[in-house]
């Protein structure tokens, strides 16, 4: 029998939408002042199905892609595997120590430097102080950093700093499922290669990866499989070229 890295079953996520909207910071705390919000809290929103009864396994060591137009609910569902949200029905699991890369700056504590953040995610791992040490600076010759950039608060970093130190602690923090979002979409050429390769690598030892992307060529140089989710929905799952040629089909005949 298989071991799956990744189970989802019966998946189903809901969103509270609420009606009122509000000009500014002063409306709205005036409205909370006056108990308004709190009261539309029971009557004043609208129930919306971000996934609706999604299942799927990933095996221990596959490579899959997560694909579908904006809004069809791949960034939530990768969000339920992170732990940053609980499915409204349903059950998704991981096996093995998990390194997200939901968005920049996610996992991060902003107030630490990048030094005391490769420490306290490591730590999140389940890994030992000696072992982050032994990896250290392996991290930091990856991200290609300023070490005097690590001495200094998180949030005093660039978008692309942020990157560079996060790609970098995921791929060298002994993570066995590795999920991206979005990840190899901003930094320069020259990064993006170096994480391709990573990535590659990552995949030869046996690891497996669920990715997010839009950028069709990032799937068919990185994944095994692919997962085609639209509206909530999981449309379509298979090897990369069926897929792939149902999707861009698709994608033309709303043109």
């Amino acid at each position: 029998m298989p071991e799956y890295a990744i189970e989802v079953n019966r998946v189903i996520k809901e969103f509270r939408v609420y009606h009122r909207t509000y000009a500014n910071i002063k409306s709205k705390v005036t409205a909370m002042a006056k108990g308004l919000i709190r009261k539309e809290n029971h009557t004043g929103f609208e129930l919306r199905r971000a996934l609706n009864d999604v299942s799927f396994k990933i095996e221990i060591g596959e490579s899959v892609a997560l694909i579908g137009s904006n809004g069809s609910g791949k960034s939530t569902l990768l969000s339920i595997l992170s732990r940053v949200y609980l499915p409204t029905e349903g059950e998704a699991s991981i096996r093995g120590r998990m390194m997200s890369l939901l968005e920049l700056g996610a996992g991060f504590h902003h107030e630490l430097t990048g030094n005391e953040n490769i420490f306290f995610n490591g730590a999140m791992l389940g890994l030992t102080e000696e072992y982050i040490a032994a990896h250290y600076e392996s991290i930091l010759d990856f991200a290609g950093l300023d070490p005097q950039a690590m001495d200094l608060p998180v949030r005093m970093y660039s978008s692309g700093m942020q990157l560079r130190l996060a790609f970098a602690m995921a791929v060298h923090l002994d993570a066995e499922v590795l999920l991206l979002d979005e990840g190899l979409a901003v930094g320069d050429e020259g990064f993006q290669e170096k994480c391709f390769k990573k990535i590659e690598e990552f995949k030869t030892q046996g690891r497996t990866i669920l990715m997010v992307t839009h950028e069709l060529d990032h799937v068919e140089r990185l994944a095994e499989r692919v997962i085609w989710i639209e509206k909530g929905n999981l449309r379509m799952d298979g090897d990369v070229t069926t897929v792939l040629a149902a999707y861009r089909a698709s994608i033309a005949l709303a043109v």
